[in-house]
């Protein structure tokens, strides 16, 4: 089981991460039309440069276990009030499974805040605890 937890951490930091390093790119290549959305939602549109920050900086703090439970704490407020600003599924039913992936993703990165990076990471703990299962 120690060798399945090995391997499933770097792998779930990896798929957590993935979206929000693209994210960040993204931003940067399309800034004006990424500028212009957060505007036409009431987002003013000077806060771009801290999300893009978060995203590309943060996604990869994640994806190498760097000060991952801080940064996971950050995802989580992240992802929530993006699904609630973004993806306002009570307005429009389309939005519903965006609305829903935010919400899984902060529960990901609360299980990063909860349990830490896991192995291969920077913050390894030097002395992980295991928990078993009784």
């Amino acid at each position: 089981m120690d060798k399945l937890q090995d391997i499933s951490a770097p792998i779930g930091r990896l798929f957590l991460s993935m979206i929000f390093i693209f994210s960040g790119f993204n931003k940067i290549t399309g800034y004006a039309a990424t500028a212009g959305y957060m505007e036409s939602v009431g987002v003013p549109s000077i806060l771009l440069p801290l999300v893009i920050a978060l995203e590309l900086l943060g996604g990869i703090a994640i994806l190498i276990g760097f000060k991952a439970r801080l940064i996971s704490l950050l995802f989580v407020g992240f992802n929530i009030v993006s699904a609630l600003i973004f993806h306002q599924f009570w307005n429009d039913e389309s939005q519903m499974n965006p609305f829903m992936k935010n919400i899984a993703m902060a529960g990901g990165f609360l299980m990063i805040f909860a349990h830490g990076p896991g192995a291969y990471s920077v913050d390894k703990d030097p002395a992980p605890r295991r928990t078993t299962l009784h």
